[in-house]
């Protein structure tokens, strides 16, 4: 058995039993949308199914999940929501990133949903407001790609003598992509620093991205918030490490394996917040009536091995900041 058929083996190990029990009077089906991997989100899909369960609903016993991944292909998500669509699941919960929102949105205006995002969802247009979203989404709103411009000003301080900074986005993921263009190139400026924008959307442009640093060598890398960045984020921190090149990231995800700095909300957090809010709407809560959730916890997570590696000094303020500091 192949790798890919393996993992899809696991992501369907909870679900696959349970397509024949979907079919059951009065079971509802919960449609899961994702944007990359189940290999990639093992641990907050557990959390997600705790919050279920906590709520009164476990998998295979009172609620079936049908779960669709798009694998880092952004453009299958329009088809995998549309396949949820004509299930006519009783909710969709869509993960990682507004890109799979949009895709719920577009399938259809009448089934719920429950979404989790990194930018604004009023300034998108995917809710009427934050108090009452009115129309059939909702979600949670972990705030990360807003918060660039304070994880530029931290990096700043990890790394004060730098001047030249590379910016890595993924232009397929264009919402996310636009707050970062937005946002970090004036921060920048503020500091003195001058930003080079490179774009990746695949592995091997990731890799492509990274073989520019031996001609053009940046002082430091800001690696912008994406689903697929994250699902590549070992890829991302032994490149960063090979390069020893300091850099920053969106999540503690990245700094557990070995990334310098991160700065933002918990993500695991946001994935029970979803599972808490799907369990509601199975209960009959409206998605117009359930105010999106914002994030009002950040963490700075600091990987000071990592910082000894790349020779930097920690400054005794990070530290004393920092929400966890990986020796």
């Amino acid at each position: 058995m192949n790798r890919r058929a393996f993992i899809s083996l696991l992501g369907g190990a909870a679900a696959g039993p349970l397509a024949a029990r979907a079919q059951q009077p009065g079971m509802p089906v919960i449609g899961f949308l994702g944007a990359t991997s189940f290999e990639t989100n093992v641990d907050r899909l557990r959390v997600f199914r705790q919050a279920l369960k906590e709520s009164g609903y476990i998998e295979g016993e009172n609620v079936a999940i049908e779960y669709r991944w798009a694998e880092g292909q952004f453009e299958r998500l329009p088809a995998l929501a549309g396949d949820l669509v004509r299930r006519q699941v009783s909710v969709i919960a869509s993960a990682e990133g507004a890109i799979s929102a949009f895709a719920v949105k577009a399938a259809s205006a009448t089934i719920p949903a429950v979404f989790v995002i990194s930018d604004d969802p009023v300034r998108l247009g995917l809710v009427a407001s934050l108090a009452r979203p009115g129309g059939n989404l909702t979600g949670i709103n972990f705030v990360s790609a807003e918060l660039a411009a304070k994880r530029l000003e931290l990096l700043h301080e990890l790394v004060p003598g730098a001047k030249r900074v590379a910016l890595l986005v993924n232009p397929v993921d264009t919402t996310n992509t636009e707050t970062m263009l937005r946002e970090v190139p004036p921060a920048a400026g503020a500091i003195g620093w001058q930003i080079q924008v490179l774009n990746a959307d695949t592995s091997g442009t990731i890799d492509a991205a990274f073989s520019t640093f031996e001609r053009e060598r940046p002082d430091a890398l800001f690696v912008g918030s994406s689903a697929f960045f994250t699902s590549r984020r070992v890829q991302l921190v032994q490149l960063t490490a090979r390069h020893a090149i300091p850099a920053a990231y969106a999540g503690r995800q990245y700094s557990e394996i070995g990334g310098l700095m991160s700065y933002g909300a918990n993500l695991t957090d946001a994935w029970r917040q979803l599972g808490i809010y799907t369990g509601r709407v199975l209960k009959g809560a409206k998605p117009a009536d359930l105010p999106v959730v914002q994030a009002n916890k950040f963490e700075l997570v600091i990987n000071h091995q990592t910082a000894r590696m790349l020779g930097l000094t920690v400054p005794d303020k990070l530290l004393v900041a920092a929400d966890e500091v990986i020796e």
